[in-house]
């Protein structure tokens, strides 16, 4: 048996993994067919305020939009937001972790440096200053959130690298006359991936919080519908504190950003245990 076999069957014996991961996958099904199950709600009906039903299972707000159909279309805009995060995070928190965590010069010394600098900024002022200065499209949005969250990728990628990379076979690597660039991509990247997509599942959740936060304070695509957009519109019209209280308008976004986080984290959580020596022995 390989070790992905054996990966997989183990994971499939983890109930918070599996768990996690069915949560995960009715997620983005739902943000993939959105478009092939509803069409985008707009408008306005007669049905203001009404409560869930079989008409409307989670209710309508007060144009009269169904709710359900609005969680529906937040889905994919949750998982357009994380997918561009985590292509950021990826695309640059990965080579500067590499570089930084096998070079022994002063390159590394400097990205090492430029990485604690980004882990120490306050990053969810800094994304509203740019998300205002940018502009309020969900792609900008999503560019944003991606560009403050690769620093924590960057750090477990060099904390791999530098575990890695006193090794024998890497040592063997490097008296084979390996290039640097061979070594990194076949022999390092190739072992660092589990900590990788620990982190992705990490960043995927965190990027829905920032996601849904901007949407919150007004610097969200008021053109898209996303779950902080519905929770904003819910909190400006008081349908928290109206009496009779229409607690399906804000309960229904509030319940789908807590599950979407802690699947990614059951999900990464049972990952990082399979991954760890301990579970390994």
């Amino acid at each position: 048996m390989n070790q992905r076999e054996n990966f997989a069957r183990r994971f499939a014996r983890s109930k918070s993994g599996m768990l996690g991961l069915i949560g995960v996958a009715i997620i983005v099904l739902a943000g993939l067919a959105a478009p092939l199950l509803a069409r985008s709600p707009a408008g306005y009906s007669r049905d203001i305020l009404l409560g869930p039903s079989a008409a409307h299972l989670l209710g309508t707000d007060n144009l009269g939009l169904d709710i359900g159909l609005e969680i529906l279309w937040g889905a994919r805009t949750s998982l357009y937001v994380s997918a561009v995060a985590v292509l950021i995070s990826v695309g640059i928190g990965v080579p500067l972790g590499l570089v930084s965590g096998y070079s022994r010069s002063w390159v590394g010394e400097t990205l090492d440096a430029a990485v604690d600098i980004f882990l120490t900024l306050p990053i969810l002022p800094l994304m509203i200053i740019m998300a205002a200065i940018m502009g309020t499209s969900i792609t900008n949005v999503a560019l944003v959130i991606g560009l403050f969250s690769w620093p924590q990728l960057a750090k477990v990628c060099k904390n791999a690298t530098l575990k890695i990379s006193g090794m024998q076979y890497i040592e063997a690597a490097v008296c084979l006359g390996y290039s640097r660039g061979r070594i990194l991509l076949h022999h390092v990247l190739r072992n660092i991936t589990g900590p990788v997509l620990v982190n992705i599942t990490l960043i995927m959740a965190n990027s829905v919080l920032a996601e849904s936060s901007l949407s919150f304070l007004g610097l969200g695509d008021p053109t898209a519908w996303s779950w902080g957009t519905i929770l904003k519109r819910a909190w400006g019209n008081n349908a928290v504190i109206n009496n009779p209280n229409p607690w399906w308008w804000w309960l229904a976004p509030s319940v789908c950003i807590i599950v979407f986080v802690v699947c990614f984290n059951m999900l990464g959580t049972a990952i990082n245990d399979l991954l760890s020596p301990k579970t390994q022995a």
